[in-house]
C-alpha cells in the first residue's frame, strides 16, 4: 500500500498560497486503495480553508481518529461533521475528559474538547473508542494507550484535571497513527503527550517491527526538562528514523536542537508538508 500524507492544520504554513496556521495539528492520509482518513481536525478555524486551498476533497475521508481530546486537534470536528456529514470516530475512552492548563497566576483555561459528545453526535459523528492498539484499515493502526516506562519522559506537568491545579492531567488518551509502508513504518503524532520514545517502544512491542521510516506531527518536546530533550535525542539516534518532520508543540527550541544534530532527518511538518510513501 501506497500513501500520500498531508498536513492541513498546523502552526505555521509553507509556501502553498492562501493557506492559514493556527495552534493545532491535522492530517490527510490518501491510501493508494481504499477510503482517506483524517487524524485530528485542529482547532477548526483552518481545516476546511486549507483543504480546499490545496485542493483536497475532504468528503473521500471515510474515519476520522482524534489523537487525544484537546481542543487544538479535535475542535475541528465539529464544522467539517457540519459540512460532510456522518462519519466514525475513532478515538481513547478519555477523549471527552475535563482538563485544563493552569497558569502561575492562578488564571484557569480550558482545553478539551470545545464541543458535547451528544453534539457532536447529533451533527453525525459515530464514535469507535477503546484504549486498545487496533487496525483502522488495511495497514493501517491507532495505537491505543502508550504505557510511561520510560524513567526520562515525565509529560507535561502544567496539565490539569480540574481548574485549582490539584489533580495532575497524565492525557492517558494519547494515542498516535501507525501506517505500514513498504518502507517501514510511518507514524503520525498528534502531540504525542505519552513520550516520543514511549510511543515508538509501544509501537514495536505490539507489532513486531522497530523500522520506523518517518515521523510527522508534533513530539510535545517544547513542554520537557533538558535532561527528557539529551536522553530524547539520543534514544532517536539508536532508531535509525529517516525523516522526522516535526511541528506544532515541538517548538523552535527543539526544532533547532533537533535540526542540528539530526540535519538529515529533520524537516518541518508545516501546513502543506506531503510525504508519500
Amino acid at each position: 500500500m501506497n500513501y500520500r500524507i498531508t498536513v492541513l492544520c498546523e502552526n505555521s504554513v509553507g509556501p502553498i498560497s492562501g493557506t492559514l496556521g493556527e495552534h493545532g495539528f491535522a492530517a490527510l492520509i490518501e491510501p493508494s486503495e481504499g477510503d482517506a482518513i483524517l487524524f485530528d481536525t485542529g482547532q477548526g478555524l483552518t481545516l476546511l480553508h486549507n483543504a480546499r486551498r490545496m485542493n483536497k476533497n475532504l468528503s473521500a475521508v471515510g474515519a476520522v481518529a482524534i489523537s487525544h481530546g484537546h481542543f487544538d486537534h479535535a475542535g475541528g470536528l465539529l464544522p467539517y461533521l457540519q459540512e460532510y456529514g456522518s462519519r466514525r470516530v475513532y478515538g481513547h475512552p478519555g477523549i471527552f475528559s475535563h482538563r485544563y492548563r493552569v497558569k502561575d497566576t492562578g488564571e484557569c483555561f480550558s482545553i478539551g474538547i470545545p464541543h458535547a459528545r451528544e453534539t457532536l453526535e447529533s451533527a453525525g459523528a459515530v464514535f469507535d473508542l477503546s484504549p486498545a492498539f487496533r487496525q483502522l484499515a488495511p495497514g493501517v493502526y491507532l495505537s491505543g494507550e502508550v504505557p510511561r516506562a520510560t524513567a526520562f519522559e515525565n509529560g507535561d506537568q502544567g496539565l490539569y484535571r480540574d481548574c485549582t491545579g490539584q489533580e495532575l492531567d497524565p492525557t492517558v488518551d494519547d494515542q498516535s497513527l501507525v501506517l505500514e509502508t513498504d518502507k517501514g513504518l510511518v507514524i503520525l503524532l498528534g502531540c504525542c503527550h505519552a513520550g516520543l520514545i514511549n510511543t515508538l517502544e509501544h509501537i514495536a512491542c505490539t507489532t513486531g517491527r522497530r523500522d520506523v521510516c518517518a515521523l510527522i506531527g508534533g513530539t510535545h518536546l517544547a513542554f520537557c526538562s533538558q535532561e527528557q530533550m539529551e536522553k530524547t535525542i539520543q534514544a532517536i539516534k539508536g532508531w535509525g528514523v529517516s525523516k522526522i518532520a516535526a511541528g506544532h508543540c515541538t517548538g523552535f527550541a527543539a526544532s533547532a536542537r533537533l535540526f542540528r544534530e539530526l540535519p538529515r532527518e529533520f524537516q518541518v511538518a508545516s501546513v502543506g508538508y506531503t510525504l508519500e510513501v
